[in-house]
């Protein structure tokens, strides 16, 4: 499924953070699963797609990277949330808890953004396969002047040298056909593989500043003005309106629209 398709989960199902004390991690309900396993210890691949396999195999780091960032980011969402509690201030605890559900949320942006990214990455091995089948074509048309050189140097008079003649000429058609498809695959895929890329990395900063800008909001509700020696601060009374805020972050995200035009 695309990346761009994925739906943000629902806040408002777990008005808390701290549903889950038992646990050491917080896993991420959107968590994909996935695992990607290197299909081969050979090092070697063809030299026209030496780079780019490099490349494809770098992203997957990368990829890596933004999937354990959003599992950290998790469990201090929780943490967050957990300390709020102790500090015995109705206020603090109900401000760092909902605090923490709006950083999960964002964590979670973490592993949506992988999926984006791994759908780019998918999509240049198609230009990594296509290089690597258009190598054996080269090096067979480069085989064969090699070998017409050589005989022409040392049996100018040879009559294997009219056959490797016509074998060339069969293998530079062959080399044709490749080589246009190499190039057009490579347009074409690079274009779609960086779209994908870019309109990830767009969707990933709009929802990350919108679920911000709604943080910011649970902050403005904790009153930080100084208090006297012996003086009583009065009870926390904004509960709800801290419910609507996550309420809000999550209607946000459900109609959450791309605003960009197609390429």
């Amino acid at each position: 499924s695309s990346y761009l398709q994925t739906s943000p989960r629902n806040i408002n199902r777990s008005l808390s953070i701290r549903s889950n004390k038992n646990s050491d991690s917080v896993t991420s309900p959107t968590s994909s699963g996935r695992h990607r396993f290197i299909p081969s210890l050979r090092g070697s691949n063809p030299e026209l797609s030496r780079r780019l396999a490099k490349l494809v195999k770098s992203e997957n780091h990368v990829i890596t990277a933004y999937e354990n960032a959003g599992k950290e980011q998790q469990t201090i969402a929780r943490q967050l949330s957990e300390w709020g509690e102790q500090t015995g201030d109705d206020a603090v605890s109900e401000v760092a808890d909902k605090l923490g559900v709006l950083l999960a949320e964002m964590a979670d942006q973490e592993d949506f953004y992988a999926q984006g990214l791994e759908e780019s990455r998918t999509v240049l091995k198609q230009i990594r396969n296509t290089e690597s089948s258009v190598q054996p074509s080269r090096d067979h048309k480069a085989k064969i002047q090699d070998e017409i050189q050589k005989l022409k140097y040392k049996e100018p008079a040879s009559p294997k040298i009219v056959q490797l003649e016509q074998e060339l000429v069969r293998a530079e058609a062959q080399s044709l056909v490749a080589e246009a498809q190499l190039t057009n695959i490579t347009r074409q895929k690079l274009r779609q593989a960086y779209d994908l890329h870019l309109k990830a990395l767009l969707e990933r900063s709009a929802k990350q500043t919108l679920l911000a800008t709604q943080a910011r909001r649970v902050l403005a509700l904790l009153d930080d003005t100084p208090i006297v020696p012996g003086e009583t601060r009065p009870p926390f009374g904004q509960e709800h309106e801290l419910r609507q805020i996550l309420s809000d972050a999550e209607e946000e995200l459900r109609g959450w629209q791309p605003g960009w035009e197609e390429l």
